[in-house]
């Protein structure tokens, strides 16, 4: 049911994306008078699901969900249709238009892409607002895990700045160190400020593990529910009670007992625990797990978060703005695939998108992911690769420049070899993804 969930979420983020970026393109076709041929959700190969036709334009839904096309009278697109192109030229083709106009025509998708995404986050902060933990409440200091301890920092180190800057959302710290490719982190370790000088290569090995988890926050370990079955609590365990200590050793944190307890897998052991003002030793038979079924008070708890309420009128200045900021991550990682040894390993496809989508519905969740990957669409499409918009609109840079078109075969060849290199980059992508489930 987990993987169904996440599908219905890919697909719909999928559609509402490619309909806003088609309507891009087919708005400017229609302000400058040029035919729109077909308006199609996916691709339809052979035959589509659905499809009806209005006025001069043939609107469907393929079967092959990687995307969507407007076909625009007078384009060597996709379609490849050249025995168009050999006919009389004709007033309501794309051709026949001026060159700016042409241009407006072809930045109409990825426009449509940043302006969807802004008013995403516009919504988004007028309804949710936004809300963080702030690094300087992170009181308790952070835990590692071995990539975050391989790079220099230990359990209960303070993180202050990352490359001396500070970061104000604890959150942001790990996307800092790798976006920013951090030469050095600063932290208050037992009282002293220093400096972590991040190893030599070690930002494509943290591209490469693909996960903020090298950092987390500290905090107690107090008991907030149980399992089915949990041996904590038939061994008199309740909620509330804070857990101190594992046999003899004194231990307040949550990341210091889940390690302390491996080395107990079948044993008994006793564990420690405050419950008010009494100190109580409950004997506990740890199985192989070595989970003794205890959920414990998450950091919400324990930590003030500070949240900021949007008006209509306010959230659109901060919607632009995180917008932009977004767009500014994506290009900054984009730059890792080429300045980080092996950084493509981590560049992933379907499989890998639909991921990052929650296993269960959450609204804003979705949201936030779908204004991403509209940034995401957005980016990739101005790219200046044949068979993307980008290609089309380098072209037609060329054209105003120098006064010149390309010729027909020209850009007939252009479209063969950037469909071919985009199917290539698809393959890779996908093909990376099912060697990490492979591997896993």
């Amino acid at each position: 049911m987990d993987i169904v969930i996440k599908i219905v979420q890919l697909l719909l983020s999928l559609s509402i994306l490619v309909i806003f970026h088609e309507m891009g393109h087919f708005i400017a076709a229609k302000v400058f008078k040029t035919r729109v041929e077909k308006f199609y959700l996916f691709f339809n190969p052979w035959f589509s699901l659905f499809k009806f036709k209005k006025g001069e334009t043939e609107y469907g839904v393929g079967w092959v969900p990687l995307g969507g096309y407007v076909k625009i009278s007078g384009m060597i697109d996709e379609s490849m249709d050249s025995e168009q192109m050999k006919q009389p030229p004709q007033p309501w083709e794309f051709r026949t238009k001026p060159a700016w106009q042409r241009l407006i025509i072809m930045l109409g998708g990825v426009t449509v892409n940043l302006l969807l995404a802004m008013v995403i986050y516009m919504i988004m902060l007028t309804v949710w607002g936004e809300q963080f933990l702030p690094t300087a409440s992170v009181k308790y200091g952070i835990t590692v895990d071995t990539m975050g301890y391989q790079m220099g920092l230990r359990n209960g180190d303070h993180i202050l700045s990352v490359n001396h800057k500070p970061v104000l959302d604890f959150a942001a710290i790990p996307r800092t160190i790798i976006l920013e490719e951090a030469k050095t982190v600063e932290v208050n370790r037992d009282g002293q400020n220093m400096e972590i000088k991040v190893p030599e290569g070690f930002i494509s090995r943290l591209i490469k593990y693909n996960s903020s988890e090298f950092i987390s926050v500290r905090f107690p370990f107090e008991a907030a529910k149980f399992t089915s079955g949990s041996v904590a609590e038939a061994a008199g365990m309740k909620a509330g009670d804070k857990i101190i200590g594992l046999n003899d050793s004194m231990m307040i944190y949550f990341d210091q007992f889940r390690a302390a307890i491996q080395q107990f897998k079948n044993k008994p052991v006793r564990v420690m625990v405050l419950r008010g003002t009494d100190t109580l030793d409950l004997p506990v038979q740890v199985p192989q797990t070595a989970l003794i079924g205890v959920y414990p008070k998450g950091p919400a708890y324990y930590f003030t978060f500070k949240e900021k309420e949007y008006n209509m009128i306010t959230a659109i200045p901060a919607g632009v703005v995180k917008a932009f900021n977004q767009a500014g991550n994506y290009l900054k990682s984009m730059k890792l695939l080429f300045s980080q040894e092996k950084a493509y390993e981590s560049v992933g496809g379907f499989i890998a998108i639909g991921n990052i989508f929650p296993s269960t519905w959450d609204w804003q969740a979705f949201w936030s992911l779908t204004a991403f990957l509209s940034i995401m669409l957005a980016i990739l499409n101005i790219l200046p690769i044949p068979a993307l918009d980008g290609g089309h609109v380098m072209f037609l840079l060329y054209e105003i420049i120098f006064r010149r078109k390309p010729s027909d075969k020209f850009m007939e060849y252009a479209q063969i070899v950037g469909m071919a290199l985009l199917f290539g980059l698809l393959i890779f992508a996908n093909g990376q993804d099912i060697m990490k489930l492979f591997r896993h």
